[in-house]
């Protein structure tokens, strides 16, 4: 009977119609894709002797105490595995360490690390695209133009896993929300912006747009009407599939197959704010967010993002917490190899070589740069030396 019960709640948390994308822990890798890897010596690693390697040090210092907290045998459940103590003993090493010039760190990873060329069924290349955190202008107190809510998590919602009521049943998490004791869907997007939830409201911003680009990447920097800079943060949604804007307006011919940027898109948003929310609302899935006092986003492996050194993955296939070096082109055509961290997810983000670089903070600028890359490249994970290989369970 307690099964019975459990899996109509399960059937009732997932009725809601599957869209094309998924949310990050739905995600999973088709059956058809194989992962291989291929060992290679650093000299093979186009721009190795350049990158400026100084720069991530920081990011691989926060990287490590993230790590040295890890229990499991292996980092995550990805398909590519890295050992744990291994990688702790690096740490150990680092922290133990004095650089003083990129030669120095350069030497420092090559004794610790093997790279290994990642393919997808013995194909190297694959997509890279880029995020950034996103600006908006807001206000503490609702007035004038500062009247579209940035929400905290509501009052009514919950989530749940399976597993925790039998262990024979899935392990999955469901969000929904409580009605007279009994838990149904949460809201979608269209519900929450048009009606309204109850929610704490962090703050009141001046444009519906913004917040929605916000949600798309995660995070933003608010720029307050008292002067004011604070950063908002990812910290839950509300249980729906996730349609990207961009899929929108392309299948509603709105904007020609070459405008799907999202610099156009916030344009032309913008520019119809009539005919913007009936798109908007296509998207079911709504972000609810936190203000957080970091120095950066904090992405999903929970350590702040470093411009041009943080990197959103496939988990299902990149353990966050990898180290890689990432040979892509940047938009303006120029070459993009650098050494990055697997810090971050993302709904869209999925395959063996895939990948969403992370570009920073900033206003249209930024924008402009991280909305329009959309690369072909290739990626070599590094993985401890003394570990016989990483594909093995």
């Amino acid at each position: 009977m307690k099964k019975t019960l459990i899996l109509s709640l399960f059937f009732l948390l997932t009725a809601c119609p599957q869209k094309k994308e998924s949310k990050p822990d739905e995600l999973s890798t088709p059956a058809e894709s194989r992962v291989e890897l291929q060992a290679a010596g650093f000299d093979e690693l186009n721009g190795w002797q350049q990158d400026n390697l100084m720069e991530i040090l920081p990011n691989l210092q926060n990287n490590c105490n993230r790590i040295r907290k890890i229990t499991s045998e292996k980092l995550g459940k990805s398909r590519i595995k890295i050992d744990t103590k291994l990688y702790q003993k690096i740490c150990d090493d680092l922290d133990n360490s004095s650089f003083q010039n990129d030669a120095d760190l350069r030497s420092f990873i090559e004794q610790n690390f093997t790279p290994f060329l990642v393919l997808d069924d013995g194909v190297a290349e694959g997509k890279f695209t880029s995020y950034y955190e996103s600006q908006i202008n807001a206000s503490f107190h609702k007035h004038g133009a500062y009247k579209y809510p940035v929400y905290g998590l509501p009052d009514d919602w919950v989530e749940i896993n399976l597993r925790d009521f039998d262990e024979a049943l899935p392990d999955k998490r469901l969000v929904g929300r409580i009605d007279k004791k009994k838990i149904l869907p949460y809201y979608d997007r269209a519900a929450i912006e048009t009606t309204g939830i109850k929610a704490p409201v962090l703050m009141w911003a001046d444009s519906d747009v913004d917040i929605h680009i916000m949600q798309i990447q995660g995070s933003a920097v608010a720029h307050m009407d008292n002067g004011q800079k604070i950063r908002v943060g990812y910290a839950d949604n509300n249980g729906h599939p996730f349609r990207g804007i961009g899929s929108i307006l392309k299948e509603n011919n709105v904007l020609a197959p070459g405008q799907i940027n999202m610099s156009a898109i916030k344009k032309w948003l913008k520019d119809n704010p009539q005919s913007a929310q009936k798109y908007l609302h296509q998207n079911p899935r709504y972000i609810f967010h936190r203000i957080i006092t970091e120095s950066g986003p904090i992405g999903a492996f929970g350590i702040p993002l470093q411009a041009g050194r943080s990197i959103a993955v496939d988990r299902d296939i990149v353990p966050l917490g990898a180290i890689l070096w990432l040979s892509t082109t940047a938009p303006d055509g120029t070459p993009l190899h650098k050494l990055v961290a697997a810090q971050d997810i993302g709904s869209a983000i999925k395959g063996v070589v895939r990948g969403d670089y992370f570009w920073g903070s900033g206003g249209d600028e930024v924008l402009d740069m991280a909305g329009k890359m959309n690369a072909v490249g290739k990626y070599f994970i590094l993985l401890p030396k003394g570990q016989r290989n990483g594909l093995d369970g």
